[in-house]
């Protein structure tokens, strides 16, 4: 893919979600990790929902380590894999406590250490918590890369987030992850997108074959 289509696919999406951000709502670095881990296989808006008295009930690793496990199952059970997600969240803080001085550590090496936190969380987190620019993939990222060709079909996660760093300017990956997530949140769709109204399908190689297949089984009725 040439420089000029990268720069119109981001220029693109930056005029259809200028404003993109992180919607997990959190207060500082150690609020927004729970949060992220929270979110696996999980909506944004239902980890907001919990969170909303979760952090008024908690405010620091030590307050989380103080309860017993089956209370924090109980704070955190309207999350899907609430035990393990518990778990991580004592273990981490523990951490946090025996290593860290309580703090979230800001390097990308040392977050991954922490119980529950993978390469994805990492990302999100010393983007948005320290400025650090990164680009978290997740499902919506993923997606939304191999439609429009920015990443091949069978790349893996790690993959795509490599060509993204490499075709996407340094100073733009935390924004366009951001707006990535948008754009396939809220337009690109995995099952239902807006081929019809997306002003990137002339470099979307799936969407030309839908609204084509579309437009067959609309003249095959019409027949």
């Amino acid at each position: 893919m040439t420089n000029a289509k990268v720069r119109h696919i981001l220029d693109t999406i930056a005029g259809m979600y200028p404003d993109a951000r992180c919607e997990l709502d959190h207060g500082n670095a150690f609020e927004l990790t729970i949060a992220v881990l929270l979110s696996a296989q999980c909506t944004d808006a239902t980890v907001n929902k919990v969170t909303k008295d979760l952090f008024e009930k908690y405010h620091t690793p030590a307050d989380y380590v103080s309860v017993s496990r089956e209370e924090l199952e109980q704070d955190i059970r309207r999350i899907g894999l609430y035990r393990n997600k518990a778990k991580h969240i004592q273990s981490l803080c523990h951490l946090l406590i025996e290593q860290y001085g309580g703090e979230i550590p800001s390097a990308h090496d040392e977050l991954v250490k922490l119980p529950g936190v993978g390469r994805k969380t990492a990302n999100v987190v010393v983007s948005n918590a320290f400025d650090v620019p990164a680009i978290a993939v997740d499902t919506h990222v993923e997606r939304v890369s191999k439609r429009l060709g920015l990443a091949a079909e069978g790349d893996s996660v790690l993959e795509v987030e490599k060509k993204l760093m490499k075709k996407v300017p340094k100073d733009e990956w935390t924004m366009t992850h951001h707006r990535l997530i948008f754009f396939g949140r809220y337009h690109c769709k995995a099952q239902s997108p807006n081929c019809q109204v997306c002003p990137l399908l002339d470099v979307c190689k799936e969407g030309k074959k839908r609204m084509k297949t579309s437009t067959v089984r609309r003249t095959r009725k019409s027949g």
